[in-house]
């Protein structure tokens, strides 16, 4: 299952191999093979999916939750709702690949939040073992497999501004 991200991106890289659920805010009338989708909420999920899959992935969504761009409800904690879902909705033991902005804790008008490392690794406490972290720097350059030990690197979001921050993690 996948959470807002991209079609034309990692959801198509998937289609082509097996069957993907996409569920988006965003009403989606395309028939594409191997992708069934579905109009949700993530701030407000039903209990049809308690967990619902073992595999869930949501690529530059949640910066989104909230803010009310894509005609979802205006909510400063959307965030917090969406990720408390996503959890919900993954069995225990399943894989979340995650990613979003990382850089000094910010909302950029109009646009998206951009979340601190050491913010984001407060959210997955007790909820999410990291078991891979890696990044993309301002530069663009990827960096993977990041120790995460160095808590001056955390601190200072391993020298970010506005990067991507990817996560692979699995539900405690």
């Amino acid at each position: 299952m996948d959470i807002g991200s991209r079609v034309d991106g990692f959801v198509a890289h998937v289609a082509a191999f097996r069957e993907i659920e996409v569920l988006d805010v965003r009403p989606t009338a395309t028939n594409v093979h191997n992708i069934s989708f579905k109009t949700a909420d993530l701030m407000n999920i039903g209990d049809e999916f308690l967990n619902y899959c073992d595999s869930l992935s949501c690529l530059h969504a949640l910066e989104h939750f909230g803010l009310g761009r894509y005609n979802d409800p205006v909510q400063f904690d959307g965030h917090l709702l969406g990720l408390e879902n996503m959890h919900k909705i993954l069995k225990t033991g399943g894989k979340f690949y995650f990613s979003v902005p990382i850089g000094k804790q910010r909302i950029e008008f109009n646009a998206h939040k951009v979340f601190s490392v050491q913010y984001l690794l407060s959210l997955f406490e007790d909820k999410f073992n990291v078991d891979y972290f890696s990044f993309v720097d301002d530069k663009g350059c990827l960096h993977t497999n990041i120790d995460m030990s160095n808590t001056n690197d955390i601190n200072n979001n391993f020298g970010c501004h506005f990067g991507c921050g990817i996560f692979e993690m699995t539900k405690l």
